[in-house]
């Protein structure tokens, strides 16, 4: 066997953060979750109005640190995120009671998460961030983020901005934090930690992987490659400026963004005419071939000095002469596959053009295109007949099928009745456990409380099998059963649970190991510690003997160690 080659210093420094950050964030999760729904609230709020306030100067330093995308837009999505985002889960119920089913005798009860890591990327960076920092604060999970390596300033700055809104309204310190050392094995450590409940992945298919392979429960969102499809009957006009919207919109930098246009053959010079009018560039055949080979590497991903570049940046680069006032350039394809590079997720105002002869045509190749790198994600129909959009909706792999709007902002819930999330599940087509855009819901573990609505002997007479006992005996027959559930009762008793631990939540900031009270010399180590009792030694400032024979649970000897708790006799 070779010898195993030793971890760099960056990565050992990217480890030891990621390590000490998920410890801390462990340790603020007790305190978070113990906190009740109106400071919960409070605390959503300022980081709200702190990213809404803000939004400008986050853009603007996302643009600078990554070259990537539109300033405009980029103010857009922080405030779709700290304004729209925000608006949708204020009236959640996220704490206690959810919800009474009194006709089944079940009370549902909010359990959090727990810690969650938080994958950022690069091209969204500041937005992503900030819808990620709300659903998890409104959820009660502590959470850590890995910023991918080029915005590691600007997500780094969104996330002091909030942490502060959230401990000066309340939160535990350490219930929010952001690696600073970032590198690939310091991400995988994180992923990887004991101490993180859950992990939200948005980047590369080879990150989502690696967080599926983590060992924790995972929602990773991959490619979008999203096709748009224009029938015959659409409003030509609209289609195509929804189309350009949605594709220009920071730069084609949302994994929603329209990659293709599928248009029926009764239409496509219209539509091509009007691509031309309203600033799209449809190249020649030479002029396909020039870009395919500049955009796409041979690795079958767009170029990193072409993602979140304006049209005319790209086409200055790939060697192309095209009108001032260009928005997209448009690539007129015959097929799907390696032999047509262009028909992949580009990232960047480019779009691919099919022509088909009607709706049945376009339904299978909109269904190549999702096969060629956007599963279960998303997709846009421009028509007025009704039927054609059910046979889409009842035929394609996508999750998300928008229709009459820009799929870009459809698909997030901008312009739709879509939830409004930064993080779009692809379902099973897509290698995704949800299909939903996730909130706080899916942050959220449900406890379920069951009544007896019926006896033993009841639910055995009910399948026509012979009873377990007699019928006479305790479990009483029909005059002993409740009367019914008290579903009031129920919550005033978990509402006064929860106030109990917020008001006896303990002080998880690090204490000084010199202010504990001292062991006297004859103190004997201790038989057993379990993390309460690390905890509990927290509370009270003193600290716990161990010795040889001692059991420390894992838990415990994490959190002892880490706050110097132990004295080794």
């Amino acid at each position: 066997m070779g010898d195993s080659v030793p971890p760099s210093e960056p990565d050992q420094r990217s480890v030891a953060e990621a390590r000490r950050l998920a410890l801390r964030a462990h340790d603020a999760q007790s305190a978070l979750a113990g906190l009740g729904q109106e400071r919960i609230d409070r605390i959503v709020a300022a980081m709200a109005e702190t990213a809404a306030r803000h939004a400008d100067e986050l853009a603007a330093a996302a643009v600078a640190e990554t070259g990537f995308g539109v300033h405009a837009d980029k103010v857009r999505k922080n405030l779709f995120a700290a304004r729209t985002v925000y608006e949708f889960i204020r009236p959640m119920k996220t704490v206690g009671v959810l919800r009474r089913l009194d006709d089944r005798g079940v009370v549902e009860i909010a359990e959090p998460f727990g810690v969650v890591a938080a994958i950022v990327p690069s091209t969204n960076p500041t937005s992503t961030a900030i819808y990620k920092l709300l659903i998890a604060m409104k959820a009660r999970c502590a959470i850590v983020l890995s910023p991918h390596p080029a915005a590691v300033d600007c997500i780094d700055r969104t996330v002091q901005l909030l942490e502060g809104a959230a401990r000066r309204a309340g939160a535990p310190t350490g219930a929010i934090a952001c690696m600073t050392s970032v590198s690939l094995a310091g991400t995988q450590a994180l992923m990887r930690h004991p101490r993180v409940a859950v992990i939200l992945a948005t980047g590369g298919m080879g990150l989502v992987r690696a967080a599926y392979s983590a060992g924790k429960p995972a929602y990773g969102v991959g490619p979008g490659n999203a096709p748009a499809y224009i029938e015959h009957s659409a409003d030509v006009t609209k289609a195509v400026g929804d189309v350009l919207t949605g594709k220009t919109f920071d730069n084609g930098l949302l994994c929603s963004s329209e990659n293709s246009v599928v248009v029926d053959a009764a239409v496509a010079e219209e539509v091509r005419r009007e691509f031309e009018a309203q600033g799209g560039h449809v190249l020649s055949r030479a002029a396909v071939d020039a870009l395919g080979a500049a955009l796409i590497t041979p690795q079958r991903l767009p170029h990193p000095d072409f993602v979140g570049r304006s049209a005319l940046e790209i086409a200055g680069r790939a060697g192309l002469q095209v009108p001032d006032g260009t928005r997209a350039l448009i690539a007129p394809l015959e097929g799907v596959g390696r032999d047509h590079p262009l028909s992949i997720e580009k990232l960047c105002p480019v779009l691919s053009l099919y022509v088909v002869e009607d709706w049945r045509e376009g339904c299978e190749r909109c269904r190549q295109i999702l096969q060629y790198g956007g599963m279960g994600h998303t997709m846009s129909v421009h028509s007025r007949d009704e039927s054609v959009i059910l046979e889409f909706a009842l035929r394609k792999p996508a999750f998300r099928i928008v229709v009459n709007t820009p799929a870009t902002l459809g698909s997030i819930g901008m312009t739709t009745g879509l939830d409004p999330s930064m993080t779009l599940g692809c379902g099973g087509h897509g290698g995704n456990v949800t299909s939903d855009n996730i909130s706080p819901r899916h942050l959220l573990n449900v406890k379920r409380l069951a009544y007896e609505t019926r006896t033993a002997n009841a639910a055995a007479a009910d399948l026509g099998a012979p009873a377990g006992r007699d019928a006479t005996a305790s479990d009483g027959g029909a005059e002993g059963l409740p009367a019914g559930l008290d579903g009031r009762l129920v919550a005033d008793r978990v509402a006064a649970l929860l106030d109990d631990r917020e008001s006896r939540a303990p002080d998880t900031s690090p204490r000084d190991a010199e202010a504990r009270r001292p062991v006297s010399g004859d103190a004997s180590p201790v038989s057993f510690v379990c993390e309460e009792d690390v905890r509990a030694a927290l509370r009270e400032s003193r600290s716990i003997v161990i010795g040889e024979r001692t059991i420390v649970t894992p838990a415990a000897r994490d959190l002892g160690e880490s706050r110097g708790i132990f004295v080794q006799r």
